[in-house]
């Protein structure tokens, strides 16, 4: 990942060295195993303890001979270590050590994304309360449909949320094996109880059963986890940048005072923040299908998939890690401007309370469908004319056959759609099944 894109915690982890010190810490592991079985003597185990290191200068400079980095890195320990170094990697294929420490960087990984998840999730639960009871438009396919209130839509930002941490954590519970079966997974020459004790070592359980590799269905469903979580991001992202449009302004992004939006015109204050977590959005569904493609692979193994897992793991962790990141910023110092919500409730005079009024005259005995015709062509004449549609019912005689006018009054309040607030936020946080 480009460096503009990414965070200190991801870019160390998914660094060279955290990778070669997490294949040491699998090879190690290996050799403790082996110590315990009397395969490696306890003196040469005490030396393998004391000089195993590596120098990534020094591997580079084999793998341009051997063109193979972990037959580079499995030197370059081995010659630091002196005679004692034909220990290293005993029974071990290439894999072994790639999977099972690969499986350690996801978890690791997962960690720190969940980390962040999981305080992006206190503030956006704090906003939630924070505007429970104002209320706002609510918009279907972009036109202004009936009222709601700006807590309930951020409620419903907190419960996609709150499924994307079970997702991850799920994802990270799949990943949290090893293998130490060998070259097609038969364990040949280094036995199964050797690898449950890897494992146990390691924090891992061994997985059931292997090919010289892990099966590529638990990597792809961590992208595909991560993926719908960037998607939920994208969602709220998008949602932030059309009430930041300038029609409608309900709320905005942060702006910082000495912040820019544009090279030529100095009024703008554009919102690049949710932009770029779209943006970012897109690449980690790409890479979630790259993660599926590595699926298929030849009988026991190829090695097609590895060159798509150097780019898409650092890549996905990286990006997924910066948007929450900034998605809390963008939360945590969001402008709501209560005026123009209050404006924007208002802007159609009256028409987001078409179906209370239609329902009223069911309720008076008009059957539906000539109800509708009636509330529709006050609507479409509001809508032509600018006329307030609460008018142009009390002038209508098919309406007040049925209905009064203090009757007609009272079906034009804003409370009516929000008294079920409380119940929806507490059946919301009452759920022990909450965002699942």
């Amino acid at each position: 990942m480009i460096e503009r894109y990414s965070t200190k915690e991801m870019s160390k982890l998914w660094s060279d060295e955290s990778k070669f010190k997490t294949w040491l810490e699998v090879e190690m592991a290996v050799c403790e195993v082996w110590a315990e079985k009397g395969v490696i003597p306890h003196d040469a185990m005490k030396v393998i303890r004391e000089k195993a290191n590596f120098d990534i200068e020094r591997i580079k400079e084999i793998e341009q001979e051997v063109h193979h980095d972990v037959i580079a890195f499995v030197t370059c320990v081995a010659e630091n270590i002196g005679p004692e170094g034909r220990y290293v990697h005993l029974g071990l294929t290439s894999s072994d050590v790639i999977d099972t420490a690969s499986s350690l960087l996801l978890t690791r990984a997962l960690d720190i994304v969940i980390e962040a998840l999981v305080s992006l999730i206190n503030v956006v639960r704090e906003k939630a309360q924070e505007f429970k009871y104002v209320p706002c438009i609510g918009r279907t396919h972009g036109v202004h449909a009936e009222p709601m209130t700006f807590g309930l839509k951020i409620l419903n930002w907190l419960d996609e949320l709150l499924r994307g941490e079970v997702r991850l954590n799920s994802a990270r519970e799949m990943i949290k094996v090893g293998k130490i079966s060998g070259a097609v997974g038969t364990y040949a020459h280094c036995p199964p109880d050797v690898e449950e004790k890897v494992c146990a070592r390691l924090g891992l359980r061994p997985a059931p059963i292997s090919t010289q590799i892990l099966q590529r269905d638990k990597h792809a469903t961590i992208m595909s986890s991560l993926a719908i979580l960037g998607g939920t991001l994208e969602r709220i992202a998008l949602e932030i940048r059309h009430l930041q449009r300038t029609e409608v302004l309900e709320a905005a992004e942060p702006f910082s005072s000495k912040q820019k939006g544009s090279s030529a015109m100095p009024h703008k204050r554009n919102p690049i923040l949710c932009e770029r977590i779209c943006g970012m959005s897109r690449l980690l569904r790409g890479y979630a299908l790259a993660a599926m493609e590595n699926m298929a692979l030849w009988h026991e193994r190829d090695i097609s998939h590895s060159s798509v897992e150097r780019v898409i793991w650092p890549d996905s962790f990286n990006l997924i890690h910066y948007m929450i990141l900034m998605m809390q910023k963008v939360i945590s110092n969001m402008d709501v401007f209560g005026e123009n919500i209050s404006k924007n409730l208002d802007m159609t005079r009256g028409l987001i309370f078409s179906q209370r009024v239609l329902l009223a005259l069911v309720d008076a005995g008009l059957d539906r469908n000539g109800a509708y015709e009636i509330i529709q062509s006050n609507a479409k004449k509001a809508w032509r004319t600018g006329q307030d549609f609460r008018a142009l019912c009390k002038s209508d005689e098919r309406i007040t056959k049925y209905l009064s006018l203090e009757l007609l009054d009272s079906l034009f309040d804003v409370n009516y759609y929000i008294r079920h607030v409380d119940s929806i936020f507490d059946r919301f946080t009452g759920n022990p099944y909450i965002g699942q």
